[in-house]
Parts: C-alpha cells; structure tokens; sequence
C-alpha cells in the first residue's frame, strides 16, 4: 500500500453533531424511510436498479448530508449519517446501502484527496448532486491503470460494484503501471457513462435486491489527473474509511433489526384470538409472544446505545485530522467490531426468530416478512464476522492491534 496520500492538519468534519442535527436527519430519514416502505417489497421483487429511489435520496439532502455547507451541503457529521443508514434499513436496506456506500465513497475527498483539491470536489458533487458507487472490491484482482501520455488507460474487471450502476460516479481502485506514479494505487472518479465502462447486471443475490451491486468492466477506459481523488494510504487518517464502512454496516444490520421487529409486532396486533391452549384472550397478551417481543426490544437497544456511542466517537476521531494516531486508530477500530459483531448476530436473529411470533400466516410471501432476513443474510456474508471476533478478542487478551487493510 502507498504512503503518499496527504492528510490535512484537521478535518473539515469538525466537532460533533448536537441534538438538533441528529432531530433534524432523523427526521429527514424517517420520512424518506416511509415513502420507501410502501412498496419496498414490490420493488425488491423487480430487482431493478434503484434510480428512482436515489432520486429520493437526492431531493431530501441526504445525499450531500455530509457536505461542507460553503458549498451547499448540509454540513452533518459522520454521526448523522450513519443513523440516516440505520433508520433507511428499517424498510429497505438495499436503498440504505447504496446511501452507505456513498457516503464512504464519496468521502474519499476528505481522506484521500489533497487539500487543495477538496474544494472542487465538493462543488461538483453538491452541484451534480451526485451518488458516489464504487469498483474498488479487494478480493478481486486488481483494475489496472496503464500510464498512457498525459493520463491513464484503466482495464479490468470488478465484482459488487455497489451503487455503481445506479450512480452517478464510479470510484474505482487501480493499481498504476507505468509512468511516475508506478505501483500506487490510484483512487479515481469516473462519471457513469464514460465510455468503455460497462455495466454486467449480474447482481442475482438472495437478498438486497436493489442495491445496484452487480460487476463492471473497464475496457481502455480514459483516466486524466483530474479524474484522480488520491491515492490507497497507510497513514491513519486516510485509512479511518475501513472503519467507517465496517460502522455504516453494523447500523444497516441494527435497522433491519429495528425494521424486522416493527413488523412483526404489526403483525401480532393484527391477530384477534389467541392460541386455543394460551390462557390469554387476545394473541398479543400471550406471555410466550410478549417474552420474545421483550427479548428481542431489549437486545435491539443495546445494540442501539453501542451504534450511538461508537458514531459519536467516530466523528471525536475524525475531527482530529492527521494527528489521529495510529493507536486511535486501532481503539476505534476494535470498538466497530464489537458493534459488527453483535448487530450482525441480533439482526440474523431477530430477522430469523420473529416468525415464531408471527405465526404461520407471516409466512405468505404476499407478507414480505422475509425481506428483512434476506437482506441481512445477504450482506452479513460481506466479510466473515468471525475474523472481527478474533481482532476482538486478539485486543483484549494481548493487546495486539490487527494489521490495516480494506477489511480492518
């Protein structure tokens, strides 16, 4: 991995977000959340790109929440974002995903990018109002940038693309031969239909349906200076964008939990009569559904305080530009984990066990129940959370911090 990116001497995101902030996006994302959940299941079934939801995302601010005000964005904190993901996944966590990608994708100006070219970008990402996909998948071979006079010429093949086909941007990783920045790995913005750019549609996956993250290939596709955001670091400040995808992921998992359980309880209301050996007259005062109910609120908003807890800290990081320490780094990133870990492990539950309460009527695909653990299946498997367990405990037994990469 290079050492050549440059971190500012302190973030543009600054301080942390108050209550009127978080009241506000909230209330942005509730709103954009309801409209999204009156045929969330009917577009899932289409599995179509989400254009027009991110037409949503657009319109509402979402998209530039974490933009710098001078330049028309809405000035939020990494906090407010990562709630915005958690409540849009309590009714379609495909659309959240996408808004989670773009957010670290597009974040990239502030991590990757030179001070001096943060400005332009900004502008010409509130001004476009555009959503940020990616290319950059690790565990495929690497996209390859060839020098070629001036620019580049980029090649290669990359899967779950998220976002990519549905955006606006494309930001793909490539690895540079050639020329004076020989061996870097390049981060590069290309706009949608730039030529030689294609788009396979093969995202075929049981659940997040719409997330937009089938393959692309690049073919000889031309890549001058101004399409480069920076370059693939090791510094700790650049490299806080790991973390930060890993935290978007355990809220997208903790709203499907919220999501999954909302329903659920819909759906117990809705029962008239109880079971003929309960005790109880009505379904929803039968003791056994009021324990799992319990059992599953109660395991919901602890994961909740953790998630308020760790966004709040990420933004304290953050704010400290490059004098974030590697250490900092690495506390931080430990404590994400132990949020992975748990909102990966209550979602899969709470999505899974909630037909127990439900009954076997809640098992009609007209229901849509199963939408919530398709989704959480479906991306948990991004990368095993076993692995975040042993940096976790790696950390509390030996004090050993794991090695940077995309996936830590």
């Amino acid at each position: 991995m290079s050492t050549t990116s440059i971190a500012p001497s302190r973030s543009f995101w600054s301080g942390t977000a108050d209550p009127s902030e978080l009241a506000h996006w909230r209330e942005v994302a509730e709103g954009v959340a309801g409209q999204l959940g009156r045929d969330a299941l009917e577009r899932d079934r289409r599995g179509e790109d989400p254009t027009v939801e991110l037409e949503l995302l657009r319109d509402s601010g979402l998209v530039n929440l974490l933009d710098p005000v001078e330049f028309g964005g809405g000035g939020g904190h990494w906090e407010s974002a990562f709630l915005a993901v958690r409540i849009l996944s309590r009714t379609d966590a495909s659309v959240a995903q996408v808004l989670a990608y773009h957010y670290i994708n597009s974040s990239n100006i502030g991590f990757a990018a030179a001070p001096e070219q943060q400005a332009e970008w900004h502008r010409r990402t509130v001004e476009g109002r555009w959503v940020w996909g990616d290319s950059v998948n690790p565990v495929d071979p690497e996209l390859v940038l060839t020098a070629d006079g001036d620019g580049y010429r980029l090649d290669g093949l990359k899967r779950f693309s998220t976002g990519a086909s549905a955006g606006d941007i494309v930001l793909a990783a490539g690895l540079v031969k050639g020329g004076d920045r020989d061996g870097q790995v390049l981060f590069v913005a290309l706009d949608h239909d730039r030529d030689g750019i294609a788009y396979l549609g093969d995202w075929d996956a049981l659940g997040q349906r719409l997330s937009a993250s089938g393959s692309v290939r690049f073919t000889g596709v031309a890549v001058g200076e101004e399409d480069v955001v920076g370059a693939l670091g090791e510094e700790p400040f650049s490299t806080l964008i790991t973390p930060g995808i890993q935290l978007a992921f355990g809220n997208l998992y903790l709203g499907i939990a919220e999501g999954a359980l909302a329903r659920g309880a819909e759906l117990v209301r809705a029962r008239p009569n109880a079971w003929f050996l309960s005790a109880a007259e009505r379904y929803r005062d039968d003791p056994f559904v009021q324990r799992v109910i319990g059992e599953f609120a109660s395991r919901i908003a602890a994961v909740e305080a953790l998630a308020d807890r760790i966004g709040r800290r990420f933004d304290e990081v953050v704010d400290l530009g490059a004098t974030v320490t590697a250490q900092a780094r690495g506390e931080l990133e430990i404590e994400i984990a132990k949020l992975k870990v748990v909102a990966t492990e209550v979602g899969l539950e709470v999505a899974g066990r909630i037909f127990e309460v439900t009954g076997s009527s809640s098992a009609k695909t007209a229901v849509g129940l199963d939408l919530f653990w398709r989704n959480v299946r479906t991306h948990s498997l991004h990368d095993p959370v076993d692995y975040k367990k042993l940096e976790v405990g790696a950390w509390v037994l030996n004090g050993e911090l794991q090695p940077i990469s995309l996936y830590t």
